[in-house]
């Protein structure tokens, strides 16, 4: 059974940093790509990040948190990492990962991520 689980979220202060968890299981980690979005609520859910599957990992990057999120996996852990600086209030979301399975995207539950002074 695939799962992900995501966990760091939290209350954090314009210009802080977090870094998100993603725990998976299930699956052969090392073989699938991961990534990470986020949805306020009443909005659709928008692309934040994802890295390819394999060791090296090349990675991509919404133009809105380049430069300031830097996502990361660990195959041995079968975690993949979001790091999060210089967090804004528009950075206020449900942040959820994702792995797409042939046609099937699997979906964690989330995490709150709130940015506020």
């Amino acid at each position: 059974q695939v799962r992900l689980v995501e966990s760091g979220g939290g209350l954090v202060q314009p210009g802080g940093s977090l870094t998100l968890s993603c725990a998976t299981s299930g699956f052969v980690f090392s073989a699938y790509a991961v990534g990470w979005y986020r949805q306020v609520q009443g909005r659709e859910r928008e692309f934040v990040a994802r890295i390819s599957s394999g060791y090296t990992g090349s990675k991509n990057y919404a133009d809105s948190v380049k430069g300031r999120f830097t996502i990361s996996r660990n195959n041995a852990e079968k975690k993949v990492y979001l790091q999060m600086n210089s967090l804004q209030p528009d950075d206020t979301a449900v942040y959820f990962c994702q792995s797409r399975h042939g046609s099937y995207d699997f979906w964690g539950q989330g995490t709150q991520v709130t940015v506020s002074s």
